[in-house]
Protein backbone atom coordinates (compact mmCIF):
# COMPACT_ATOMS: atom_id res chain seq x y z
CA UNK A 1 0.00 0.00 0.00
CA UNK A 2 2.86 2.12 0.63
CA UNK A 3 4.56 1.67 -2.29
CA UNK A 4 1.46 2.35 -3.89
CA UNK A 5 0.96 5.34 -2.62
CA UNK A 6 4.52 6.42 -3.51
CA UNK A 7 4.40 5.35 -6.65
CA UNK A 8 0.98 7.69 -7.06
CA UNK A 9 2.87 10.46 -5.49
CA UNK A 10 5.87 9.95 -7.88
CA UNK A 11 3.48 10.02 -10.82
CA UNK A 12 1.69 12.97 -9.73
CA UNK A 13 4.93 14.97 -9.45
CA UNK A 14 5.85 13.84 -12.50
CA UNK A 15 2.90 15.27 -13.80
CA UNK A 16 3.10 18.81 -12.17
CA UNK A 17 6.57 18.86 -13.83
CA UNK A 18 5.30 18.02 -16.80
CA UNK A 19 2.50 20.40 -17.06
CA UNK A 20 5.56 23.24 -15.91
CA UNK A 21 7.06 22.34 -18.67
CA UNK A 22 3.94 22.41 -21.27
CA UNK A 23 3.70 25.89 -19.95
CA UNK A 24 7.07 27.29 -19.70
CA UNK A 25 8.06 26.06 -23.46
CA UNK A 26 5.26 26.71 -24.68
CA UNK A 27 5.47 28.87 -28.31
CA UNK A 28 2.56 30.61 -28.94
CA UNK A 29 3.64 31.13 -33.18
CA UNK A 30 3.80 27.27 -33.60
CA UNK A 31 0.25 26.67 -32.05
CA UNK A 32 -1.08 29.91 -34.30
CA UNK A 33 -2.82 28.27 -36.90
CA UNK A 34 -4.01 30.61 -39.80
CA UNK A 35 -5.79 29.78 -42.63
CA UNK A 36 -4.56 32.37 -44.35
CA UNK A 37 -1.48 33.94 -43.18
CA UNK A 38 0.82 36.84 -44.26
CA UNK A 39 4.32 36.80 -45.25
CA UNK A 40 6.66 39.25 -43.77
CA UNK A 41 6.52 41.18 -47.05
CA UNK A 42 2.83 41.15 -46.70
CA UNK A 43 2.42 43.09 -43.39
CA UNK A 44 5.44 45.63 -44.37
CA UNK A 45 2.94 46.39 -47.06
CA UNK A 46 0.10 46.95 -44.87
CA UNK A 47 1.79 48.98 -42.58
CA UNK A 48 3.27 51.39 -44.84
CA UNK A 49 -0.16 51.80 -46.34
CA UNK A 50 -1.45 52.26 -42.73
CA UNK A 51 1.50 54.61 -41.65
CA UNK A 52 1.45 56.04 -45.29
CA UNK A 53 -1.75 58.62 -45.10
CA UNK A 54 -3.06 61.39 -46.57
CA UNK A 55 -1.15 63.25 -43.37
CA UNK A 56 2.35 63.29 -45.04
CA UNK A 57 0.67 66.01 -47.57
CA UNK A 58 1.18 67.53 -44.29
CA UNK A 59 3.98 68.00 -43.37
CA UNK A 60 5.86 70.74 -45.23
CA UNK A 61 2.97 73.24 -42.72
CA UNK A 62 4.91 71.23 -39.93
CA UNK A 63 7.88 72.21 -40.95
CA UNK A 64 7.02 75.76 -41.18
CA UNK A 65 6.06 75.17 -37.60
CA UNK A 66 9.65 74.29 -36.20
CA UNK A 67 12.22 75.18 -38.95
CA UNK A 68 14.01 72.89 -41.27
CA UNK A 69 16.33 71.84 -38.98
CA UNK A 70 14.03 71.55 -35.45
CA UNK A 71 11.31 69.89 -38.20
CA UNK A 72 13.62 67.02 -38.93
CA UNK A 73 14.51 65.82 -35.57
CA UNK A 74 11.50 66.95 -33.94
CA UNK A 75 10.34 64.15 -36.69
CA UNK A 76 12.53 61.57 -35.82
CA UNK A 77 11.13 62.14 -32.52
CA UNK A 78 7.62 61.42 -32.85
CA UNK A 79 8.28 58.82 -34.68
CA UNK A 80 10.26 56.49 -32.37
CA UNK A 81 7.59 57.68 -29.69
CA UNK A 82 4.92 55.77 -32.27
CA UNK A 83 7.03 53.08 -32.78
CA UNK A 84 8.46 52.38 -29.40
CA UNK A 85 4.14 52.17 -28.30
CA UNK A 86 3.66 49.73 -31.14
CA UNK A 87 6.35 47.47 -29.93
CA UNK A 88 5.59 47.64 -26.26
CA UNK A 89 2.25 46.64 -27.36
CA UNK A 90 3.39 43.85 -29.10
CA UNK A 91 6.33 42.88 -26.76
CA UNK A 92 3.52 42.63 -24.04
CA UNK A 93 0.87 40.58 -26.51
CA UNK A 94 4.01 38.06 -26.41
CA UNK A 95 4.39 37.97 -22.86
CA UNK A 96 0.50 37.24 -22.13
CA UNK A 97 0.67 34.84 -24.97
CA UNK A 98 3.12 32.29 -23.18
CA UNK A 99 1.00 33.26 -19.52
CA UNK A 100 -2.47 32.28 -20.70
CA UNK A 101 -1.34 29.96 -23.77
CA UNK A 102 -3.39 31.81 -26.62
CA UNK A 103 -2.10 32.28 -30.07
CA UNK A 104 -3.16 35.38 -30.43
CA UNK A 105 -4.88 38.30 -28.91
CA UNK A 106 -6.73 41.92 -30.31
CA UNK A 107 -5.79 45.59 -28.48
CA UNK A 108 -8.57 45.01 -26.72
CA UNK A 109 -7.53 41.59 -25.53
CA UNK A 110 -4.10 42.13 -24.53
CA UNK A 111 -5.86 45.39 -22.50
CA UNK A 112 -8.17 42.91 -20.60
CA UNK A 113 -5.78 40.39 -19.75
CA UNK A 114 -3.05 42.67 -18.76
CA UNK A 115 -5.22 44.07 -16.29
CA UNK A 116 -6.78 41.08 -14.93
CA UNK A 117 -3.44 39.84 -14.27
CA UNK A 118 -2.04 43.02 -13.10
CA UNK A 119 -1.31 44.20 -9.94
CA UNK A 120 -4.38 44.26 -7.47
CA UNK A 121 -5.66 47.77 -8.42
CA UNK A 122 -5.84 46.91 -12.07
CA UNK A 123 -8.08 43.59 -11.84
CA UNK A 124 -11.22 45.45 -10.80
CA UNK A 125 -10.99 47.54 -14.34
CA UNK A 126 -9.60 44.80 -17.02
CA UNK A 127 -13.43 44.28 -18.42
CA UNK A 128 -13.61 48.75 -18.57
CA UNK A 129 -10.04 48.51 -20.25
CA UNK A 130 -11.32 46.21 -22.86
CA UNK A 131 -14.71 48.02 -23.28
CA UNK A 132 -12.61 51.02 -23.69
CA UNK A 133 -10.18 49.63 -26.37
CA UNK A 134 -13.16 48.68 -28.36
CA UNK A 135 -15.00 52.09 -28.08
CA UNK A 136 -11.95 53.83 -29.06
CA UNK A 137 -11.16 52.10 -31.73
CA UNK A 138 -14.36 51.76 -33.48
CA UNK A 139 -15.11 55.81 -33.06
CA UNK A 140 -12.01 56.65 -34.40
CA UNK A 141 -11.40 54.15 -37.21
CA UNK A 142 -15.22 54.45 -38.65
CA UNK A 143 -14.80 58.19 -38.04
CA UNK A 144 -11.82 57.76 -40.71
CA UNK A 145 -13.83 55.74 -42.71
CA UNK A 146 -16.31 58.51 -42.92
CA UNK A 147 -13.62 61.20 -43.86
CA UNK A 148 -11.79 59.01 -46.37
CA UNK A 149 -14.93 59.12 -48.61
CA UNK A 150 -14.99 62.98 -48.44
CA UNK A 151 -11.03 63.32 -49.27
CA UNK A 152 -11.28 60.78 -52.34
CA UNK A 153 -14.37 62.61 -53.23
CA UNK A 154 -12.94 66.15 -53.51
CA UNK A 155 -9.90 65.32 -54.91
CA UNK A 156 -12.18 64.04 -57.98
CA UNK A 157 -14.62 66.99 -57.52
CA UNK A 158 -11.42 69.23 -58.43
CA UNK A 159 -10.04 67.44 -61.11
CA UNK A 160 -13.74 66.86 -62.62
CA UNK A 161 -14.24 70.90 -62.03
CA UNK A 162 -10.87 71.80 -63.62
CA UNK A 163 -11.27 69.91 -66.93
CA UNK A 164 -15.05 70.62 -66.98
CA UNK A 165 -15.64 73.70 -65.98
CA UNK A 166 -19.29 72.42 -64.00
CA UNK A 167 -19.29 72.36 -60.37
CA UNK A 168 -21.27 69.23 -59.01
CA UNK A 169 -22.13 68.92 -55.29
CA UNK A 170 -19.66 67.09 -53.51
CA UNK A 171 -22.60 65.14 -52.02
CA UNK A 172 -22.89 63.76 -55.78
CA UNK A 173 -19.17 62.35 -55.50
CA UNK A 174 -19.64 60.80 -52.15
CA UNK A 175 -22.80 58.69 -53.58
CA UNK A 176 -20.66 57.46 -56.61
CA UNK A 177 -18.76 56.02 -54.36
CA UNK A 178 -21.10 53.92 -52.47
CA UNK A 179 -20.60 50.46 -54.72
CA UNK A 180 -16.87 51.01 -55.32
CA UNK A 181 -16.49 51.08 -51.38
CA UNK A 182 -18.95 48.25 -50.62
CA UNK A 183 -16.82 45.82 -53.33
CA UNK A 184 -13.65 46.79 -51.77
CA UNK A 185 -14.90 45.90 -47.71
CA UNK A 186 -15.82 42.50 -49.59
CA UNK A 187 -12.28 41.53 -49.48
CA UNK A 188 -12.69 38.59 -47.29
CA UNK A 189 -9.40 38.89 -45.06
CA UNK A 190 -5.40 40.35 -44.73
CA UNK A 191 -4.23 37.83 -46.94
CA UNK A 192 -5.84 38.92 -50.20
CA UNK A 193 -5.92 42.42 -48.74
CA UNK A 194 -2.20 42.59 -49.32
CA UNK A 195 -2.53 43.40 -53.12
CA UNK A 196 -4.68 45.99 -52.22
CA UNK A 197 -2.19 47.86 -50.17
CA UNK A 198 0.29 47.32 -52.76
CA UNK A 199 -1.73 49.17 -55.62
CA UNK A 200 -2.79 51.61 -52.72
CA UNK A 201 1.96 51.83 -51.90
CA UNK A 202 1.91 52.01 -55.65
CA UNK A 203 -0.53 55.03 -55.98
CA UNK A 204 0.94 57.25 -53.22
CA UNK A 205 4.35 56.56 -54.79
CA UNK A 206 3.39 57.90 -58.37
CA UNK A 207 1.62 61.12 -56.56
CA UNK A 208 4.72 61.69 -54.17
CA UNK A 209 6.52 61.27 -57.13
CA UNK A 210 5.25 63.92 -59.18
CA UNK A 211 5.24 65.92 -56.07
CA UNK A 212 8.79 66.00 -55.37
CA UNK A 213 9.57 66.33 -59.41
CA UNK A 214 7.65 69.69 -58.35
CA UNK A 215 9.26 70.50 -55.54
CA UNK A 216 13.20 69.33 -56.54
CA UNK A 217 12.84 72.11 -59.37
CA UNK A 218 14.34 75.28 -58.77
CA UNK A 219 15.23 74.60 -55.02
CA UNK A 220 15.89 77.86 -52.72
CA UNK A 221 19.18 78.02 -50.80
CA UNK A 222 18.73 76.17 -47.61
CA UNK A 223 19.31 79.17 -45.38
CA UNK A 224 16.61 81.25 -46.94
CA UNK A 225 14.23 79.55 -44.38
CA UNK A 226 14.33 80.15 -40.66
CA UNK A 227 16.16 76.73 -38.97
CA UNK A 228 14.45 77.13 -35.73
CA UNK A 229 11.08 77.80 -35.13
CA UNK A 230 8.85 79.44 -32.28
CA UNK A 231 7.54 77.52 -29.10
CA UNK A 232 3.87 79.06 -29.78
CA UNK A 233 3.96 77.35 -32.69
CA UNK A 234 5.49 73.78 -31.96
CA UNK A 235 1.93 72.29 -30.87
CA UNK A 236 0.56 72.57 -34.63
CA UNK A 237 3.72 70.43 -35.52
CA UNK A 238 3.34 68.15 -32.57
CA UNK A 239 -0.57 67.65 -33.57
CA UNK A 240 -0.36 67.12 -37.43
CA UNK A 241 2.95 64.80 -36.77
CA UNK A 242 1.73 62.61 -33.74
CA UNK A 243 -1.64 61.85 -35.77
CA UNK A 244 -0.10 61.10 -39.43
CA UNK A 245 1.95 58.84 -38.19
CA UNK A 246 0.29 56.89 -35.71
CA UNK A 247 -0.97 53.35 -36.59
CA UNK A 248 -1.55 51.34 -33.25
CA UNK A 249 -5.07 49.95 -34.70
CA UNK A 250 -3.80 47.97 -37.06
CA UNK A 251 -0.80 46.91 -35.73
CA UNK A 252 -2.17 43.76 -34.08
CA UNK A 253 -4.49 43.19 -36.98
CA UNK A 254 -1.78 42.86 -38.16
CA UNK A 255 0.83 40.72 -36.26
CA UNK A 256 -2.16 38.09 -35.37
CA UNK A 257 -2.03 37.08 -39.34
CA UNK A 258 1.35 36.98 -39.49
CA UNK A 259 3.13 33.51 -40.75
CA UNK A 260 6.17 34.47 -38.88
CA UNK A 261 5.00 36.40 -35.99
CA UNK A 262 8.55 36.44 -34.27
CA UNK A 263 9.59 38.92 -37.38
CA UNK A 264 7.17 41.87 -36.53
CA UNK A 265 9.90 42.81 -33.73
CA UNK A 266 13.16 43.04 -33.08
CA UNK A 267 15.65 45.62 -34.30
CA UNK A 268 15.12 44.58 -38.25
CA UNK A 269 11.87 43.78 -37.69
CA UNK A 270 8.74 44.17 -39.54
CA UNK A 271 7.90 47.28 -37.29
CA UNK A 272 11.49 48.61 -37.52
CA UNK A 273 11.95 48.83 -40.73
CA UNK A 274 8.18 50.28 -41.77
CA UNK A 275 8.40 52.71 -39.33
CA UNK A 276 11.69 53.74 -40.35
CA UNK A 277 11.20 54.07 -44.21
CA UNK A 278 8.18 56.33 -42.96
CA UNK A 279 9.93 58.41 -41.08
CA UNK A 280 12.87 58.76 -43.82
CA UNK A 281 9.71 59.81 -46.54
CA UNK A 282 7.84 62.14 -44.15
CA UNK A 283 11.23 63.88 -43.20
CA UNK A 284 11.82 64.30 -47.13
CA UNK A 285 8.72 65.89 -48.36
CA UNK A 286 7.97 67.81 -44.88
CA UNK A 287 12.10 69.70 -45.46
CA UNK A 288 11.74 69.83 -49.39
CA UNK A 289 7.97 71.43 -49.33
CA UNK A 290 8.63 73.86 -46.84
CA UNK A 291 12.50 74.44 -48.78
CA UNK A 292 10.22 75.53 -51.67
CA UNK A 293 6.84 77.01 -50.80
CA UNK A 294 8.25 78.73 -47.92
CA UNK A 295 5.27 80.89 -45.43
CA UNK A 296 2.89 80.12 -48.58
CA UNK A 297 2.96 76.27 -47.91
CA UNK A 298 -0.59 75.08 -47.94
CA UNK A 299 -2.09 72.83 -45.69
CA UNK A 300 -1.68 70.09 -47.86
CA UNK A 301 1.09 70.17 -50.39
CA UNK A 302 -0.74 69.27 -53.64
CA UNK A 303 -2.61 72.75 -53.13
CA UNK A 304 0.84 74.59 -53.95
CA UNK A 305 1.03 72.85 -56.85
CA UNK A 306 0.45 74.38 -60.62
CA UNK A 307 -3.40 73.85 -61.37
CA UNK A 308 -2.87 73.66 -64.74
CA UNK A 309 -0.40 71.04 -65.13
CA UNK A 310 -1.65 67.70 -66.50
CA UNK A 311 1.32 66.28 -64.13
CA UNK A 312 -0.37 67.84 -60.90
CA UNK A 313 -3.93 66.62 -61.51
CA UNK A 314 -2.86 63.14 -62.11
CA UNK A 315 -1.07 63.96 -58.38
CA UNK A 316 -4.62 64.44 -57.02
CA UNK A 317 -5.76 61.49 -59.09
CA UNK A 318 -3.44 59.44 -57.81
CA UNK A 319 -3.30 59.95 -53.96
CA UNK A 320 -7.34 59.51 -54.29
CA UNK A 321 -6.74 56.21 -55.87
CA UNK A 322 -4.45 55.87 -52.55
CA UNK A 323 -6.67 56.56 -50.55
CA UNK A 324 -9.65 54.77 -51.49
CA UNK A 325 -7.71 51.31 -51.54
CA UNK A 326 -6.44 52.25 -48.15
CA UNK A 327 -10.13 52.38 -46.88
CA UNK A 328 -10.27 48.93 -46.89
CA UNK A 329 -7.16 48.45 -44.33
CA UNK A 330 -8.92 51.06 -42.28
CA UNK A 331 -12.34 49.17 -42.40
CA UNK A 332 -11.09 46.08 -41.41
CA UNK A 333 -10.11 47.23 -38.01
CA UNK A 334 -14.10 48.44 -37.81
CA UNK A 335 -15.30 45.25 -38.88
CA UNK A 336 -13.39 42.86 -37.17
CA UNK A 337 -14.77 45.19 -33.63
CA UNK A 338 -18.76 44.58 -34.75
CA UNK A 339 -18.08 41.13 -36.29
CA UNK A 340 -16.84 39.64 -32.81
CA UNK A 341 -19.62 41.35 -31.06
CA UNK A 342 -21.99 39.85 -32.99
CA UNK A 343 -20.29 36.64 -33.14
CA UNK A 344 -20.54 36.97 -29.50
CA UNK A 345 -23.96 37.84 -29.02
CA UNK A 346 -25.25 35.28 -31.95
CA UNK A 347 -23.76 32.06 -32.29
CA UNK A 348 -25.46 31.24 -35.16
CA UNK A 349 -24.04 34.22 -37.27
CA UNK A 350 -22.88 32.69 -40.39
CA UNK A 351 -20.14 34.16 -43.50
CA UNK A 352 -23.46 35.66 -45.04
CA UNK A 353 -24.00 37.97 -42.00
CA UNK A 354 -20.37 39.05 -42.19
CA UNK A 355 -20.90 40.36 -45.18
CA UNK A 356 -24.24 41.76 -44.77
CA UNK A 357 -22.91 43.54 -41.73
CA UNK A 358 -19.59 44.97 -44.20
CA UNK A 359 -22.55 46.56 -46.11
CA UNK A 360 -24.15 47.66 -43.78
CA UNK A 361 -20.77 49.53 -42.42
CA UNK A 362 -20.14 50.85 -45.59
CA UNK A 363 -23.72 52.29 -46.65
CA UNK A 364 -23.32 54.07 -42.91
CA UNK A 365 -20.35 55.69 -43.67
CA UNK A 366 -21.25 57.34 -47.07
CA UNK A 367 -24.70 57.97 -45.66
CA UNK A 368 -22.64 59.72 -42.60
CA UNK A 369 -20.23 61.81 -45.62
CA UNK A 370 -23.01 62.67 -47.32
CA UNK A 371 -25.13 64.15 -44.49
CA UNK A 372 -22.30 65.74 -43.39
CA UNK A 373 -19.63 66.13 -45.54
CA UNK A 374 -18.00 68.91 -43.05
CA UNK A 375 -17.29 65.78 -40.74
CA UNK A 376 -13.94 66.73 -40.91
CA UNK A 377 -13.08 68.68 -37.76
CA UNK A 378 -15.25 66.75 -35.62
CA UNK A 379 -13.70 63.30 -36.23
CA UNK A 380 -10.36 65.25 -36.00
CA UNK A 381 -11.94 65.75 -32.37
CA UNK A 382 -12.27 62.67 -31.85
CA UNK A 383 -8.81 61.18 -33.38
CA UNK A 384 -7.00 63.36 -30.67
CA UNK A 385 -8.59 62.09 -27.79
CA UNK A 386 -8.97 58.63 -29.02
CA UNK A 387 -5.21 58.37 -30.58
CA UNK A 388 -3.43 59.52 -27.63
CA UNK A 389 -5.09 57.35 -25.42
CA UNK A 390 -4.77 54.50 -27.81
CA UNK A 391 -1.35 54.96 -29.61
CA UNK A 392 0.54 56.19 -26.51
CA UNK A 393 -0.82 56.21 -23.02
CA UNK A 394 -2.60 52.84 -23.29
CA UNK A 395 0.51 50.59 -24.17
CA UNK A 396 2.63 51.96 -21.82
CA UNK A 397 -0.42 51.61 -18.90
CA UNK A 398 -0.35 48.04 -20.31
CA UNK A 399 3.37 47.82 -20.16
CA UNK A 400 3.12 48.62 -16.17
CA UNK A 401 0.14 46.18 -16.00
CA UNK A 402 1.97 43.32 -17.54
CA UNK A 403 5.38 43.48 -16.24
CA UNK A 404 4.08 44.88 -12.68
CA UNK A 405 6.85 42.31 -10.78
CA UNK A 406 9.55 43.38 -12.90
CA UNK A 407 9.38 47.06 -13.11
CA UNK A 408 12.62 48.70 -13.08
CA UNK A 409 13.69 52.57 -12.47
CA UNK A 410 14.07 52.88 -16.17
CA UNK A 411 10.83 51.13 -17.26
CA UNK A 412 8.95 54.23 -14.78
CA UNK A 413 11.40 56.82 -16.20
CA UNK A 414 10.62 56.16 -19.97
CA UNK A 415 7.30 55.03 -19.58
CA UNK A 416 6.32 58.18 -17.43
CA UNK A 417 7.84 60.62 -20.44
CA UNK A 418 5.78 58.39 -22.67
CA UNK A 419 2.92 59.51 -20.66
CA UNK A 420 3.58 62.79 -20.54
CA UNK A 421 4.12 63.37 -24.31
CA UNK A 422 0.54 61.15 -24.50
CA UNK A 423 -0.98 64.10 -22.67
CA UNK A 424 0.52 66.98 -24.78
CA UNK A 425 -0.65 65.06 -27.77
CA UNK A 426 -4.11 64.90 -26.32
CA UNK A 427 -3.92 68.48 -25.34
CA UNK A 428 -2.20 70.22 -28.48
CA UNK A 429 -4.22 67.95 -31.06
CA UNK A 430 -8.22 68.43 -29.03
CA UNK A 431 -7.33 72.20 -29.07
CA UNK A 432 -6.23 72.30 -32.39
CA UNK A 433 -9.44 70.14 -33.52
CA UNK A 434 -11.67 72.66 -31.18
CA UNK A 435 -9.91 75.84 -33.01
CA UNK A 436 -10.77 74.32 -36.43
CA UNK A 437 -14.63 73.43 -35.39
CA UNK A 438 -14.68 77.14 -34.01
CA UNK A 439 -13.04 78.60 -37.24
CA UNK A 440 -15.75 76.86 -39.31
CA UNK A 441 -18.82 77.28 -37.51
CA UNK A 442 -18.37 80.79 -35.65
CA UNK A 443 -20.72 83.34 -36.96
CA UNK A 444 -19.59 84.43 -40.51
CA UNK A 445 -17.19 81.45 -40.73
CA UNK A 446 -19.64 78.95 -41.66
CA UNK A 447 -18.83 76.61 -44.41
CA UNK A 448 -21.81 74.63 -46.26
CA UNK A 449 -19.53 72.59 -48.03
CA UNK A 450 -16.21 70.34 -47.52
CA UNK A 451 -13.09 72.66 -46.45
CA UNK A 452 -11.65 73.50 -49.88
CA UNK A 453 -8.22 71.83 -49.35
CA UNK A 454 -9.95 68.16 -49.15
CA UNK A 455 -7.52 66.71 -46.35
CA UNK A 456 -7.99 64.31 -43.69
CA UNK A 457 -7.55 67.03 -40.46
CA UNK A 458 -4.38 66.64 -38.75
CA UNK A 459 -5.65 65.09 -35.27
CA UNK A 460 -7.54 62.40 -37.59
CA UNK A 461 -4.53 61.68 -39.57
Amino acid sequence: MKDSASNKSKNQEKGDINRLNEIEYFDPFLERNLEHPTTDCETLTHLLKASLGTGILAMPQAFQSTGLLTGVFATIFVSVVCTFCSYILVKCAHILYRRTKVTAMSFADVAEVAFANGPSWSRKFSGLARQAVLMLLFVTYFGTCCVYTVIIATNFQQVVTHYSGTQYDIRYYISVLLVPLILLSYVPNLKYLAPVSMVANLFMACGLGITFYYLLIDVPNVWDRPQVGSLDTFPTFFSITVFAMEAIGVVMPLENNMKTPKHFLGLFGVLNIGMGGVTVIYILLGFLGYLKYGEITEASITLNLPTGDIAAQLAKIFISLAVFCTYGLQFYVVLEIAWNRVQSTYEKATTFHNYILRTVLVVSSVVIAVAVPTIGPFIGLIGAFCFSLLGIIGPVVIEFATCWENVTLWMKFRNSLMIIVGILALVFGTSSSISEIAAMYLPGNIVKDVPHNGTLPVAAL
